[in-house]
């Protein structure tokens, strides 16, 4: 096939989990990329992809890194014409400090938003992967933090000290890196919705997904702190790689095309019972 006239799809994260369960339910007419930062788990992915019958190829990326994301858009868009980015890349509190989940979940988001969308056309389409912990603020820290996200647009290191501090608010130190995951995930949705209103213009439709807690390695590093959430949900479980998979790769269908702007929750109920609970009961 022409490359230029070949669909390419993005998904970071590609190489396990939601990013690789979601690449299953893509279109077998697309270039899968997939990216992360270990090329042996990203070329054993793409092994599996391929003998499902996917075109697919593997990139290493630091989204925590611009050049990085630069690197990976630019090469995306020598492959092809980009019609989906799945930005499934991040890190949960058990696995990072609080200025590493900043930089990985939040600007790494802006990142991709910003480099791929250079290269991106009408009918295309960013799906960033944020979590229900969005929902998980406490409503007078999350309209002090919505005040102060705007200021990663203009200096990097003065959003970073604004929401360390902010993180510092809890005793422990995972509470502290737990702080600073939501406060990242709820910038990923944030961040998702300015883009769809900056980028609708062209016709590049944006919008977040929220998983709840999910069977994957990085699930189970949380689930034990997880275990409200979970009791929380409507069936009393964490959700399948391949439920959200699926549901990820509808989201970031292109012809779904009137949705955009929004955040779709996807985690068996359990933010909803949380604040309907009485209801729920």
């Amino acid at each position: 096939m022409n490359s230029q006239s070949r669909e390419v799809a993005v998904i970071t994260g590609g190489g396990s989990g939601m990013g690789l369960s979601a690449a299953k339910f893509m279109s077998k007419e697309k270039l899968i990329i997939l990216a992360g930062r270990t090329m042996s788990k990203l070329e054993k992915a793409v092994s599996e992809l391929k003998a499902l019958g996917f075109e697919a190829a593997a990139h290493v990326c630091d989204t925590s890194s611009r050049p990085s994301v630069h690197e990976l858009a630019y090469y995306a868009s020598r492959q092809g014409r980009i019609t989906n980015v799945i930005n499934a890349a991040g890190l949960s509190p058990s696995m990072a400090d609080p200025k590493t989940l900043l930089r990985v979940n939040a600007l790494g988001t802006l990142y991709i938003n910003q480099e791929f969308s250079k290269y991106m056309e009408s009918g295309s389409v960013i799906l960033d992967i944020s979590s229900n912990s969005a929902y998980a603020l406490p409503g007078f820290v999350e309209k002090m933090a919505v005040r102060k996200y705007r200021t990663a647009l203009t200096s990097e290191e003065a959003f970073l000290k604004k929401m360390l501090r902010l993180s510092s608010l809890p005793r422990s130190e995972y509470e502290k890196s737990g702080f600073a995951y939501a406060l990242s995930k709820n910038f990923v949705c944030w961040y998702a919705s300015v883009s769809a209103f900056e980028l609708g213009n062209r016709g590049i439709r944006v919008l977040s997904l929220s998983p709840g807690l999910i069977s994957t390695e990085m699930g189970h590093l949380e689930e034990k702190e997880g275990e409200k959430m979970l009791s929380a949900s409507a069936e009393h479980r964490m959700g399948t790689p391949e439920e959200l998979g699926f549901c990820i790769a509808m989201a970031a269908d292109e012809r779904n095309g009137y949705l955009t702007g929004v955040d779709i929750l996807a985690d068996g109920g359990a933010i909803r019972h949380q604040r309907l609970g009485a209801l729920a009961a």
